[in-house]
Formats: structure tokens, C-alpha cells, sequence
């Protein structure tokens, strides 16, 4: 699965389209956020990306967890925002 990473200064807009695409190849992917404005950026981007895919038919499902990675030998809990497509959940 991929992997999309996100910081509160990514533009959501770009990440959409990068969900999107990658949601296009594969059945899924995953999006890692570490702070409040970076997981407010990845969610309107789960959002604006559900836009971009809905014409083609699919219907998008986000599941969130907690995932442990680790930052200049230092481990951080994210969230991580798995994203399928609902035909293939």
C-alpha cells in the first residue's frame, strides 16, 4: 500500500490529487499525518479526492489509526488515514 506523507503545510489540494491517483492504480492507500494541522490537511484532502474520483464511480472509504514511525531516532505515534475505494473494502 502506499504510503502519502503529510505536513501541516502540505497544500490538500495537491495531496488529493496525488490520493487520487495512486487510489487509480491500486486498491489503496495510506496517508501519515504527526500533528493536528498536518491531520487537518490530510482529511480536506480525503475529502477533495473523494471529488476527483466520484465521476469514475468510486466511493471512498477512511478508516483511521494509530501507527508508531520513527523521526531522527525518535519514535512519534501519527495517525495514519487508510483510503479505499468502498467497492473494494
Amino acid at each position: 500500500m502506499e504510503v502519502l506523507k503529510v505536513s501541516a503545510r502540505s497544500n490538500p489540494n495537491s495531496v488529493a490529487g496525488a490520493l487520487a491517483g495512486v487510489l487509480r492504480q491500486s486498491s489503496g492507500a495510506e496517508i501519515q499525518a504527526i500533528g493536528a494541522g498536518a491531520i487537518n490537511q490530510a482529511v480536506k484532502a480525503v475529502a477533495i479526492a473523494r471529488g476527483f474520483v466520484a465521476p469514475s464511480g468510486m466511493d471512498l472509504v477512511c478508516v483511521p489509526a494509530f501507527t508508531d514511525v520513527e523521526i531522527d531516532g525518535e519514535e512519534r505515534t501519527a495517525i495514519k488515514l487508510i483510503v479505499q475505494s468502498k467497492n473494494n473494502f
